[in-house]
């Protein structure tokens, strides 16, 4: 049995003048319909495995706020104008939590590592949020992590590990904390999504708007504040950012929620391994690396452990016997 919540999530409690809105969770799906959840949720970590050769090819350098604001803030606007909704009652301050920690704080985390530290060494700490999902589930969703997960996620680490370290690796202090200080974030963000639900009536492209909107909102000041614009955005800049923007943060995410939405979170959490996997492809393929025998072994590793960290309870639940 995998990580699954065994609350219903909340609605928000709303004003005087509007009632409370409570959160449908979603119904288990079979076997065959969350595997194809989870390929599209899948979507988001691998758009995500080709950040950091976007990040250090395209952007220009030394900018991880204005990044990371360009990347959330544009857009959150843009789904809030395709979708017209904002938040009511205490989904104002859920979606300010989310959207800080999905975005406000863990984007330039993010963005930082990337640029303090090798693509190997940020993949291989950000393995570690399997275990983290399953540490923080705990306490939010009061579910014990199976053995079967722990396995998964040891193997999964050990993976990307194989698959991305490289003996020659600069080990910056200040970029291992920062990334693993987002993938702590990130994982603290599933589990509590996990358990709030989505209100009645929104749908996920609202939902994920609101917390790229407040993520950017808590971004943009600040970044301007710090470092400030280039003194010229070159044709490479701006498809660089669009593609994030877009591609790797507006559809990805949303993909992403709704995978957190529908998969146990154990589950969902493993498909992050994906994004380490597409980051070694995307450097074979555009940046002329090749693979070595070790490599290939911790790609199977990876590959074991996303299957293995998969739930095997889809389907309807049986009724229990009296």
């Amino acid at each position: 049995m995998s990580i699954t919540s065994t609350h219903r999530p909340t609605g928000g409690a709303g004003s005087h003048s509007a009632p409370a809105q409570a959160s449908t969770p979603a119904p288990r799906p079979s076997a065959k319909a969350a595997a194809g959840i989870a390929a599209l949720a899948a979507i988001g970590p691998a758009t995500w495995g080709t950040t950091y050769v976007t990040t250090t090819e395209l952007l220009p350098p030394d900018r991880p706020l204005l990044a990371a604001a360009l990347r959330a803030l544009p857009a959150g606007l843009i789904l809030l104008a395709l979708t017209r909704r904002l938040p009511r009652g205490d989904w104002w301050w859920k979606a300010a939590v989310l959207g800080v920690l999905n975005f406000g704080a863990f984007f330039p985390l993010v963005f930082f590592g990337a640029y303090h530290l090798p693509g190997g060494v940020a993949s291989t700490i950000s393995a570690v949020m399997p275990l983290l999902v399953a540490g923080f589930g705990v306490g939010v969703l009061k579910v014990r992590p199976t053995r079967r997960t722990l396995i998964a996620g040891f193997v999964g680490v050990a993976g990307v590990a194989l698959l991305v370290l490289r003996g020659s690796a600069v080990v910056d202090l200040a970029g291992i904390v920062a990334m693993l200080t987002a993938t702590t974030l990130m994982a603290f963000a599933v589990v509590l999504s996990k358990r709030w639900g989505r209100p009645e009536g929104v749908s996920l492209l609202a939902l994920t708007g609101w917390q790229l909107t407040a993520g950017g909102l808590i971004l943009a000041p600040v970044a301007l504040t710090a470092e400030g614009l280039p003194d010229h955005f070159t044709g490479s800049n701006i498809v660089g950012y669009a593609y994030l923007g877009i591609v790797g943060t507006a559809l990805a995410y949303a993909l992403w929620f709704r995978g957190i939405e529908r998969l146990p979170a154990s589950s969902l959490s493993f498909l992050g391994l994906t994004n380490p996997v597409v980051a070694t492809l995307a450097g074979l393929l555009l940046l002329g690396q090749t693979l070595t025998v070790w490599q290939l072994v911790g790609l199977a590793l990876v590959l074991a452990s996303v299957l293995l960290g998969q739930a095997r309870n889809y389907g309807p639940r049986k009724p229990k016997s009296s």
